[in-house]
């Protein structure tokens, strides 16, 4: 009887050491990267004939310009939509969304164009934060539910983009134009691990949300129509054949016109190596503020 007392003793004793030494998850690990295998990409494709379509129409309506410092600030509405309640599952933080916000002020310090954070909801559907993608029914019945505000407000809705056509981008955006046709469709769908302080390494600088906000305010990418044409329509980016990733220094595609427009926040390089908008984008997105937004700028 002794004897197999003391032999369990030690069997406990060995299986609580064994127990022990087994690595324990820590509450502060940082989560996995959800853009590991992404490069940028943009759900935002619009074809040349509908380029010249909006075009047309753009250059028929387009109202005066403003004072050439006029400025204008516009509301910002985020809907976090969340799986459950861990960063993995969209549950991102308000800081990082106050310092998406302050990213989305400095980057645009230079066009007169100016963002306020009006309100932050967070939404729990499993559903919506995987399955949501571009003129699908589920960004449908999100965007009818929860967007806010009137055309001039942006709307953002963080989501995984896990599947059908969104699976592997980082955001999309609708224009301006499209407005008109479909107001409740009009925002921003975010990959949430792009906001700045993500553990992404390539993307975790906010800059996403300043490419896609460029096109919300009315910018193609850079390389839109590639070498021939009018390409973005704005006359101080040189065009550019092809989207540039990483950082690409002394690319040219379209020799002759000088070199891409790398660093650009309307090309596909990463973060780090994005700088800034040009005058003339800076013009168009007041023009298409003023013509389709109803903005004073």
């Amino acid at each position: 009887m002794v004897s197999t007392t003391v032999y369990f003793t030690f069997l406990f004793a060995a299986l609580a050491s064994l127990v022990s030494a087994v690595p324990r998850p820590k509450i502060n690990d940082a989560p996995p990267d959800a853009t590991a295998g992404r490069r940028r990409g943009c759900g935002v494709h619009i074809d040349q004939s509908r380029v010249a379509s909006f075009e047309k129409k753009y250059q028929a309506h387009r109202l005066p310009p403003e004072s050439e410092n006029a400025t204008a600030t516009l509301d910002v509405y985020f809907h976090v939509i969340y799986a459950n309640e861990t960063i993995e599952g969209g549950f991102v933080p308000d800081e990082q969304i106050k310092a998406q916000v302050e990213r989305l002020n400095t980057d645009y310090n230079t066009t007169g164009i100016k963002w306020n954070l009006k309100d932050i909801e967070r939404i729990e559907n499993e559903s919506w934060f995987l399955g949501v993608q571009p003129d699908g029914e589920v960004e449908a019945e999100m965007k009818n539910t929860h967007r806010k505000g009137d055309k001039a407000a942006l709307n953002v809705y963080t989501a995984a983009l896990a599947e059908g056509d969104a699976a592997g981008i980082l955001g999309y955006a609708t224009f301006p134009m499209d407005y008109e046709e479909k107001p409740e469709n009009d925002g921003i769908v975010l990959l949430f691990s792009t906001l700045p302080g993500s553990n992404s390494k390539q993307y975790n600088m906010g800059r996403t949300l300043v490419h896609e906000a460029g096109h919300w305010a009315g910018l193609y990418h850079t390389f839109q129509g590639g070498c021939k044409g009018a390409g973005d329509e704005v006359d101080d980016t040189p065009p550019e054949e092809s989207a540039a990733y990483g950082c690409m220094k002394k690319r040219d595609t379209c020799p002759g016109d000088g070199p891409d427009p790398i660093t650009n926040f309307m090309d596909y390089s990463d973060d780090s190596c994005m700088t800034g908008f040009t005058p003339g984008q800076a013009k168009r997105m007041k023009g298409q503020l003023r013509t389709y937004r109803g903005v004073d700028i």
